[in-house]
């Protein structure tokens, strides 16, 4: 397969000055965030390239976009002209040294990502700034070409959105492997798991989110707390609404993005699942700068409600995945 060079002037017309614009914005919010407190922790080396999957997908490529250029390699065992670009692609990124971040694609296992990109042929390479996906070349490229097409992308991503890149730290990389693999958070947190459990049965939804987070502050990672925080905060946001009102709200004003959100919220209390999802990927699909972030950010949180394991959250990020592009 020869080689086709995709233009990168696409980069302008996917983002739009306005979204451009926000995005650069809330970069630069986070940025100053982290500054506050104590700066964004550098990451190994080995966090340069990823393999990335469907269920991953918005977590390591959409959201990673926020902070640094994602550059994906759409790949598969069986293509010869894989097996001479990838190595390349690999180089080059630890090579820039956070510039930008390499996801790596297997096609044959991750085929609905394949066709959301629509891709025809592979090697194809893409890249996702600040959320916004544009093609970069396709074919076994020579690497003075990709180098340039790096180039210009990180400059995009510097001008446009105000993605500087990430911090690459080398010494991490040895100190990462040191540690076990099966470290045992500091705790115990049974009690205040315990606690939260009690002060969402007493209907203090205030007490229980805070129970949550004194153990996600130890241990983010807690899998209990992230979910029973998210459930916490859902049942605050519906205590106090009128569930009629606000149907009617959302069946009479469906261009309102905080009437849908509120009736999402409610289709989740009321064991309507599917419904919750359904409007809020909906609500993304025919939105756009603000709006569509904020029913994003709602839909993610929703999907901790359920859990990243549930088949209804899978087929869901799938539809949030094909609006998004």
């Amino acid at each position: 397969m020869q080689p086709r060079n995709m233009s990168m002037s696409g980069v302008v017309d996917l983002a739009a000055v306005k979204a451009a614009g926000e995005a650069k914005v809330k970069a630069e919010q986070a940025r100053a965030e982290a500054a506050r407190h104590g700066g964004t922790a550098a990451v190994p080396p080995s966090s340069l390239v990823i393999d990335v999957d469907e269920a991953g997908f918005e977590r390591d490529v959409l959201q990673r976009s926020s902070e640094v250029p994602v550059v994906i390699d759409f790949w598969a065992e069986w293509c010869e002209p894989c097996k001479q670009l990838s190595p390349v692609l690999e180089r080059l990124a630890h090579e820039y040294n956070g510039r930008f971040v390499l996801a790596k694609i297997d096609v044959d296992a991750n085929q609905m990502l394949m066709q959301q990109f629509g891709i025809q042929g592979i090697p194809a390479v893409f890249a996702v700034v600040a959320g916004q996906a544009l093609p970069l070349f396709q074919g076994a490229a020579p690497e003075a070409q990709i180098r340039g097409t790096l180039d210009q992308l990180i400059q995009v991503g510097e001008e446009r959105f105000g993605l500087t890149g990430i911090a690459v730290d080398a010494d991490a990389e040895g100190a990462r492997a040191a540690e076990p693999e099966d470290v045992v958070p500091v705790g115990p947190y049974d009690a205040l798991l315990e606690a939260a459990v009690q002060a969402l049965d007493a209907n203090d939804f205030g007490g229980a989110a805070q129970a949550y987070r004194n153990v996600l502050a130890d241990d983010p990672g807690n899998t209990e707390a992230k979910l029973g925080l998210a459930q916490a905060e859902l049942l605050t946001r519906v205590r106090d609404m009128d569930p009629q009102q606000v149907r009617e709200d959302a069946a009479g004003k469906p261009a309102d993005v905080q009437a849908q959100i509120a009736a999402a919220d409610l289709d989740l209390v009321g064991g309507h699942v599917e419904d919750a999802f359904s409007r809020l990927v909906e609500t993304v699909r025919r939105t756009a700068g603000d709006d569509r972030d904020a029913a994003r950010v709602r839909l993610l949180e929703l999907f901790e409600v359920i859990g990243g394991d549930d088949p209804r959250v899978t087929a869901a990020r799938q539809a949030l995945a094909r609006v998004l592009f």
